[in-house]
């Protein structure tokens, strides 16, 4: 059976309620009120979990990059700059563990670099994601396979073939992937949400889910009806504010409907038995001819 177990009572897979990520990841801009808020709005619109980013700025920003002015919320900077002024350190996780558990959300986190995840350990995160641009950085998910805990495996920008190498170097144990394509804003002409079930084929023990960047709501809520056991979309409070991911992400509303919606799809499904239920006994009394009445 394709089920993932996280801490406490939870698993993500079959038979399970779809697990629903909201991807704060960087759109609080650096403040821990707006990140609040989301965490708020997202518990609030029946997510299952938050998600954000943690990077070491000095280990994920090229060198020959640091030192170029950029337009920012804060006035000119430099670009190493402005990435310290978008990262969140311990004081500000800690508040976001505890607002979260008084929130009876859970909370998670992409790792960019080795040190990123030992500082994220201090949390106990029930999970760990890896952004599709790590697909290929065996270090740094050899380092969190070492912890034992489910991650996630996003695979935009990766070829089939990239797939399978991180795959089999690491094995399908807690292993959950997530279909992806990597633009911002993505057109839905390359969502390609066919790839769930070729992934699916490929791995038939592992849950797959889908990590989605599209504007819309329709074509998340079609990658559920097609197997997803898990979603996720960037959520923000206006996407109007400045960040590169704003532009890409679902408000508070959208995400109240968004949620709705995959609940309505779930239930949905059903189980694949065909029944008459008993509210078609009406109709059926009704609007049915017995074959003898038909042929005389």
């Amino acid at each position: 059976m394709k089920k993932v177990k996280l801490s406490g009572n939870r698993s993500i897979g079959e038979e399970e309620p779809i697990y629903i990520i909201a991807e704060i990841g960087i759109n609080h801009n650096g403040s821990l009120d707006i990140a609040k808020k989301l965490i708020d709005e997202a518990a609030a619109a029946g997510c299952d979990a938050v998600k954000f980013q943690k990077r070491t700025p000095e280990l994920c920003t090229p060198k020959d990059q640091w030192h170029i002015l950029r337009d920012t919320p804060w006035g000119q900077m430099t670009y190493i700059n402005y990435r310290h002024m978008v990262e969140f350190g311990f004081d500000e996780y800690d508040a976001i563990d505890k607002h979260c558990k008084e929130k009876g959300i859970d909370w998670f986190v992409s790792c960019w670099d080795e040190e990123a995840v030992d500082f994220i350990e201090q949390f106990n995160p029930k999970v760990y994601k890896f952004a599709s641009a790590s697909l290929t950085d065996h270090a740094l998910i050899e380092k969190v396979k070492l912890l034992g805990k489910p991650y996630i495996l996003s695979t935009g920008m990766s070829t089939i073939n990239e797939i399978r190498e991180t795959i089999e170097k690491f094995g399908t144990d807690n292993l959950l992937i997530a279909h992806s394509t990597s633009a911002y804003p993505c057109p839905p002409k390359e969502l390609n949400l066919k790839m769930i079930k070729t992934l699916e084929g490929l791995y038939p023990t592992t849950p797959i889910g889908y990590s989605g960047h599209e504007t819309g709501l329709a074509t998340t809520v079609a990658a559920v009806a097609m197997g997803a056991c898990f979603v996720e979309r960037h959520f923000t409070l206006d996407r109007a504010m400045w960040g590169s991911d704003q532009a890409a992400s679902v408000e508070p509303q959208g995400m109240q409907r968004l949620v709705r919606d995959i609940r309505d799809v779930e239930l949905a499904m059903g189980d694949g038995v065909k029944r008459v239920y008993e509210s078609e006994l009406g109709a059926l009394k009704r609007l049915r001819r017995k074959a003898s009445a038909v042929n005389s």
